[in-house]
């Protein structure tokens, strides 16, 4: 995996990095790996996993369909956004 660092600009690389690595599940795959897992545990978390999976497609196919409603979102408070009712800053004289 390679991050160019542009300007000196090592925290950005080093967040675009981690982006990367959460993207391809590097993360998930150095915690499973921290402790032995037996067989069975594998088997049973693996079968848990497809059964998440599978219902969650069909949840959003049923979405696509119109059969069920779509969660509301949820609103943008914090993103660079002013919350509604917040005191404005104040202007700069």
């Amino acid at each position: 995996m390679q991050v160019l660092v542009r300007d000196n600009n090592v925290e950005q690389a080093m967040r675009v990095l981690k982006k990367k690595m959460q993207r391809e599940g590097i993360f998930r795959e150095m915690k499973a790996r921290r402790s032995y897992e037996k067989p069975s545990e594998r088997r049973n978390r693996e079968d848990a996993e497809a059964i998440r999976r599978t219902k969650k497609a069909a949840r959003k196919q049923a979405i696509r369909d119109g059969l069920i409603a779509a969660p509301k979102k949820k609103p943008l408070i914090g993103r660079g956004l002013p919350r509604p009712g917040a005191p404005s800053a104040p202007a700069a004289e």
